[in-house]
């Protein structure tokens, strides 16, 4: 419904035309290919594939499409996430469609745009301590997989996924996996 409403308000805009709308984060890539958008809007949390994975794939395979994030979830984290992987803007979903209509302009001519109070949380936070395997293993043991489960699932020994668990336990100050992968998710690392 968001998506559609936001398509809708754009295509009012003169200069702004929405050339596909997809439901599904594994197509964006393929639609991407077939309708050459100058500027994605992805979210964050979509089906099949994420947004951040989502950017990362446009920027190796389709760099001239330049992605804005528009997202309820303006965490900083996820912040930088989304502009290492690529995008060239970041904005949260209660902005007026003016701001939006704007910042597509200003992506579109080349520039950046993120919120700006988001941006200074982001200046304030504290970077990701996180590898990549432990993100992952904390992101099973949010779900409340058990060490056996995750063990097979990502091919690893079940010491290894201790080890990781562990790391992620000590790096994020919390007293067990529970915690850290709330405080991850919090903070826009997972």
């Amino acid at each position: 419904m968001m998506r559609g409403a936001l398509a809708v308000l754009l295509d009012l805009e003169d200069d702004l035309e929405v050339v596909a709308q997809v439901s599904d984060g594994s197509a964006i890539v393929p639609t991407a290919r077939e309708s050459k958008p100058d500027v994605a809007l992805l979210d964050i949390e979509l089906p099949g594939m994420s947004g951040l994975d989502a950017t990362a794939e446009l920027a190796r395979t389709l760099p001239a499409c330049r992605v804005v994030i528009v997202t309820t979830f303006g965490r900083p984290g996820y912040l930088q996430r989304a502009m290492a992987a690529g995008a060239a803007g970041f904005l949260v979903k209660d902005g007026p469609i003016e701001g939006l209509a704007d910042a597509i302009r200003r992506v579109a001519a080349g520039g950046t745009v993120i919120d700006p109070e988001l941006a200074g949380m982001a200046l304030r936070a504290a970077t990701n301590p996180l590898t990549t395997r432990e993100r992952e293993v904390l992101g099973l043991a949010e779900d409340g997989a058990g060490i056996a489960h995750i063990a097979a699932r990502m091919h690893l020994s079940q010491s290894t996924v201790r080890n990781y668990l562990s790391d992620a336990i000590g790096k994020t100050g919390t007293r067990n996996k529970t915690e850290a992968a709330l405080l991850a998710r919090r903070n826009g690392w997972l």
